[in-house]
Formats: C-alpha cells, structure tokens, sequence
C-alpha cells in the first residue's frame, strides 16, 4: 500500500473550503504541560499549505484514554495554547465536553479564510472509537473536505479516521501520512538491498506477524530486546529468569528453520548484559555482568545485548541499504542497560541506508539519545508502523478517496 492512489492535500482545492483536519496530538502532557511535541511540529506542514491555499481549517485529535467520557486532564487546551504560538496566529479552542457542541458550532460559522478552530478531544465521545454514525456525521457537518494527517491513529477505523469520509465531498491524506507510506511502504515493497530489519521490545508475541511477513522481505533479520531470549530458548539455551514466553518457544523453532530454507540470516545475542533483578526504579544504579549466551545463571536475567553482540549488530547494519528498527535491544531506560540500544542507534546514525524507526519505544530511544536528525525517517505511529509492517491495510489510509 503506498500513497500514490490516494489524494493527498495537493490533489484538493482548499480555497474557502472548511477542512477538518484528523491529526494526532496524542502528545504527553505532565501537569497539563507538554513535555515532548513531536507529533504537534509534525503536523505543521499539512495544517501550513491549507492554510497558505485559504481553507478554513478545523482540528481534531484524541489525548490518552479518556474512556468516553470528559476528563479536565485530557483536554486539548495546551495543545491549542502551543499550536498558536508555533503557527503565529491564533487557534481557536472550542471547549466542547460533546466535541461538536455549541462553542463548536459557533466557532466554525465564524470562520474566515485563513483562519484555525481545534476541536475538543474526540475520545471524550463514546462513539469515537466505535465509529458511530452519530459522531460521525457531527464531524462531517463542519466541514467540506476531510483531511487525515494521523498516521499514529491509522489503524483505528474510528469516526475521526474512517465514518466522517462518508459524510464530506472529498477526503486525502496529508504530508505525514504520504512521508510515512513513501518510507514504511517502500521499504516494505520495495527495499534497496541489503534490506536489515532490527525487532526488540518484550515479547515475541507482539511481533509474530511482523517477524513472519518480514521473513518474505529481508535479507537480514535481527533479533533483540526481551523477545530474543525465547528464541535462545528455541535453540536449546538456558536464559535463566529472562522474559520468556513459553508458549512461543516452537514458533520460534519453526521461524529459525523458515529462514534457514528461504537463505534469510536471523541474527541472535551472542552474549547477555546479566542483573540478578530487574531494576526497581527502573532507572536505578544497577551491578551488571556480561556472560556468553548460553551461560546465562539459572538465578540471573538478561536485560540488554552484550558488546559482542552489539559490535555484530552495527556490522550488519553497515552493509545495508535500507534498515528498518522497531523495539529497543534492552531495558533502555536504564543509563547501565541502554549500551545495547545506544550502540545499534549509532551504527544506524553513521551508515549510508536508508534509516526508518518504527515509532514506540525505538522512535523515543533515538530522540532521547540524540540521533533522531541522523535517520532519514521516524516513524509517529507505534502500533500503526507495526501492523503496515505486518502488511495489513490500514483502515483510516484505505477509507481516504483515490485520486
């Protein structure tokens, strides 16, 4: 699925059109303060050329999980408040406990050209991830065009992604969205080879579809984080107390043999950062020890790569010419247990390839370690990049109109 049969902003004539923009302004907020707004500068260049064109642009966006129901904490307003100050001209917040109410209603009648109202949260309405016809068309009331710019929300078929395109003359997706289907879908469809793909995170369940499609794609498939260890368990290791997903263990016996007969290498720890706990706080002074993979303590758990492994896994990314990372190698919140992690983003931040981060947790440890400007792609939707990853159609990029 790529975006090149789907219009996107530049295939529509905005000028005095109301366009409802879906972006994802799932940002994190600590005491009603936005602490990271990534997501809020990435969709800036699709809300600026509607703007520069003479829409009248309406917002929307869900916050955390408020359940269907208002919660103070989980309004838009900071996102408003800040939005303002990154467009240079005023946003318009309309307080709607029921999203599309009165202030709502009020604020978009009053609209000129130019101009730019922010709904309320979406998920302060049931119905919103249901895809209700109600809420729906409430949505598609307000506008003429429909615009999806969340790509974080892409796999949600909710009434702010998917039922308001029923209800509107015309709907596209916006740059974000086109950035992330002309990288993931290309990488997916079409890799410059040596095409590396880079799984960590916890669990083997979490990837097994991923890890599966991926086996048809990739040339090199690596292996890391807490679902590593039930692979090393599939090969006959001992992993002592690591993360270990018993039910998965023949899975991965049958993965190792599959890519063995396609002639795709997986590449597993060679050695283990070993603690006799897990870390409590997690970012806690830690006593680690680096022992061989199949020398794990029956009373020791693994939780990050070894420097053996890791300097394997920076080589294989220096052949490549893409490489794709979803999920960090090791408990990388901890400063002792981030080597592992911060070693494979600096290999990504010194190759040639084509780099493309899987959002979640991979996307948060290459900001949060500095390397973010040297990859040519992060991706702003964890579960989203996950599933186009997987090769599943993506409902809120499917229900958009071709061109």
């Amino acid at each position: 699925m790529t975006a090149l049969n789907k219009k996107t902003v530049d295939d529509i004539n905005a000028k005095g059109k109301k366009v409802l923009v879906r972006c994802d302004f799932n940002v994190p907020l600590k005491n009603g303060v936005i602490t990271d707004e990534n997501r809020i500068v990435a969709a800036l260049p699709t809300i600026k050329k509607l703007l520069a064109d003479g829409a009248q642009v309406i917002l929307c966006s869900h916050l955390g999980k408020p359940k269907g129901e208002p919660k103070p904490e989980l309004s838009l307003a900071p996102v408003a408040k800040r939005l303002s100050e990154l467009l240079d001209k005023e946003v318009v917040f309309a307080a709607d406990d029921n999203v599309v109410g009165e202030n709502a209603k009020a604020a978009v009648a009053n609209m000129k050209d130019g101009d730019v109202v922010l709904l309320q949260n979406t998920r302060y309405r049931a119905e919103e991830t249901k895809n209700g016809e109600a809420l729906s068309k409430e949505l598609g009331s307000l506008a003429d065009i429909f615009v999806n710019d969340a790509f974080g929300a892409a796999h949600r078929a909710h009434c702010s992604t998917v039922g308001v395109v029923d209800y509107v003359e015309e709907a596209a997706v916006g740059y974000l969205i086109e950035k992330e289907l002309k990288y993931l879908g290309g990488a997916v469809e079409n890799p410059a080879r040596p095409f590396v793909t880079i799984l960590g995170g916890a669990k083997v369940a979490d990837k097994l579809n991923v890890i599966e499609n991926l086996l048809n794609k990739a040339d090199t498939l690596i292996i890391g984080g807490g679902m590593a260890y039930t692979f090393l368990a599939a090969k006959g290791y001992g992993v002592g107390t690591s993360l270990l997903d018993n039910e998965k263990i023949d899975y991965c016996k049958d993965m190792l043999k599959k890519a063995e007969e396609k002639g795709v290498k997986i590449l597993l720890p060679i050695d283990c950062t070993i603690a006799k706990d897990f870390p409590d706080p997690i970012d806690a002074p830690i006593d680690v020890q680096v022992v061989d993979a199949d020398k794990i303590p029956a009373d020791h758990m693994s939780l990050d790569i070894g420097t053996k492994t890791a300097q394997m896994y920076a080589d294989a990314v220096k052949s490549a010419k893409t490489v794709v990372w979803n999920g960090p190698m090791g408990v990388f919140e901890n400063p002792t247990l981030a080597k592992g992690t911060i070693a494979v983003a600096k290999s990504l931040a010194e190759t040639d390839a084509i780099t493309i981060i899987g959002g979640g947790d991979s996307a948060a440890a290459v900001n949060t370690l500095g390397f973010g400007d040297k990859m040519s792609h992060i991706s702003t939707g964890g579960g989203a990049s996950l599933e186009f990853l997987e090769g599943k159609e993506l409902p809120g990029i499917a229900a958009m109109n071709d061109k």
